[in-house]
């Protein structure tokens, strides 16, 4: 492995490094909205949250790795501070998913409302056009392709402010229990910033595929 390692083009390693850690962010979504599903088998949680540490951790490594590359290579695909962002906004993604799913059990949230599981869903659409977006950045001939996905995940993020916007409204017209409105309204904002990574994520994107394509 380290020999195909030292063998690959300094850039197929960048695209390599990015496919990967999007490949960590889509699991990390994925086993967000499967805990969210779950959630009242209160036995579990703790193995969803371990698995969504275990997602980010490997993220971290990949930003390291690719951080690292950056500072050895002479010559990037592109633009340094661009791959910097990239992969720094992408980890920015899971470590607000990891945030989520330990928020719901330090605040000891017992009921989850039908919003919690709609964001959740909005994050996972994100999170898997994130990395249809970043598999195609390996050829700037996929640049029209990229920029429709980055304007669908745009789309997304301003369904989740929507729905985090009606969610709150609902919260302090319904919900008796403060204690309760304050857990939920962190959860739900923790979700929708989660969307605005994306959307950071799909800005980075546009900018490569404009400055390169």
């Amino acid at each position: 492995m380290r020999l195909l390692s030292i063998l690959m083009p300094r850039e197929r390693q960048f695209f390599t490094l990015f496919n990967s850690h999007a490949s960590l962010v889509v699991q990390g979504a994925a086993t967000l909205v499967e805990m969210l599903a779950d959630y009242s088998a209160n036995n579990r949680r703790d193995a969803y949250i371990a698995k969504i540490q275990g997602f980010e951790t490997a993220a971290d490594d990949v930003t390291h790795e690719t951080v690292a590359l950056m500072h050895n290579t002479f010559v990037t695909p592109f633009d340094r501070d661009q791959i910097n962002k990239l992969i720094q906004r992408m980890d920015d993604i899971l470590d607000l998913m990891q945030d989520t799913a330990e928020s719901l059990t330090l605040y000891d949230v017992h009921i989850l409302t039908p919003e919690v599981s709609q964001l959740a869903a909005l994050v996972q659409i994100c999170c898997t056009k994130v990395a249809a977006a970043v598999t195609q950045l390996s050829s700037m001939d996929n640049g029209p392709a990229i920029l429709k996905i980055c304007q669908e995940i745009d789309v997304l993020e301003t369904d989740a402010d929507r729905v985090t916007q009606a969610a709150i409204s609902r919260l302090f017209r319904e919900e008796q229990d403060v204690r309760q409105l304050v857990k939920l309204k962190a959860v739900y904002e923790l979700l929708e910033l989660t969307t605005d990574k994306c959307q950071d994520v799909a800005l980075v994107i546009e900018g490569v595929v404009l400055e390169n394509g």
